[in-house]
């Protein structure tokens, strides 16, 4: 019941924007602890060791890493039975906040709208939107690859290479709002800039 109204707020969060005739929705998080959900979502998706797939965050110590790292492998063993789909991945590893990005980009998706992905936790919501909708993927658009450990697994698993790489940790929506201008100058070039024909311009070749 939780899942399904998580995935509708999620919904209901960008509609409004795409009916006034946005065409471009970002996402990007600012959390406490999600590193956590997102690492234990990658881990049940990729079926990658809890090493590779959990980093330091904020820049947590050695002592608070591999208590964090104890803590997710205690999370998939319990939950080990139950996390066959996304969905079921979603309901017992992920947070309200990455639940209702989940249905954010599905809504997007269906919309045929653009998705810029930006960070560790919104890659986590990518991944398992793109597992429960496989079309949404081709709309999505990675911001920036962050210094998070597992994120270079993820887009790897999504076969994504992000616009960006600036050596951040956390997004937070930074990686995103800097993409944007490189999607507006790249559609820019598509659409107005003139070819040779159209410039008139003599192409000499060597003999």
């Amino acid at each position: 019941m939780q899942l399904k109204q998580g995935l509708e707020y999620g919904e209901q969060v960008v509609m409004p924007a795409i009916e006034a005739g946005s065409n471009v929705i970002a996402f990007g998080e600012m959390g406490i602890g999600n590193t956590s959900s997102a690492a234990a979502i990658l881990a049940a998706l990729s079926g990658a060791s809890v090493e590779l797939c959990v980093g330091r965050g904020t820049g947590i110590d050695d002592e608070t890493l591999c208590k964090k790292r104890a803590l997710i492998k205690q999370a998939l063993e319990y939950h080990q039975d139950k996390l066959a789909t996304p969905e079921q991945i979603l309901q017992r590893l992920g947070g309200f906040e990455i639940v209702q990005m989940v249905g954010a980009m599905l809504a997007v998706a269906r919309a045929q709208k653009v998705i810029i992905v930006d960070g560790f936790i919104s890659t986590a919501a990518a991944m398992l939107a793109s597992r429960i909708a496989p079309h949404s993927k081709q709309y999505m658009v990675f911001a920036h690859g962050s210094m998070e450990q597992g994120h270079k697994l993820m887009l790897e698993q999504l076969n994504a290479e992000p616009l960006l790489h600036l050596d951040m940790r956390l997004g937070e929506g930074t990686g995103a709002a800097l993409a944007l201008p490189l999607l507006q100058a790249a559609l820019g070039f598509f659409c107005e800039m003139a070819s040779f024909a159209d410039a008139h311009v003599t192409q000499v070749v060597d003999a």
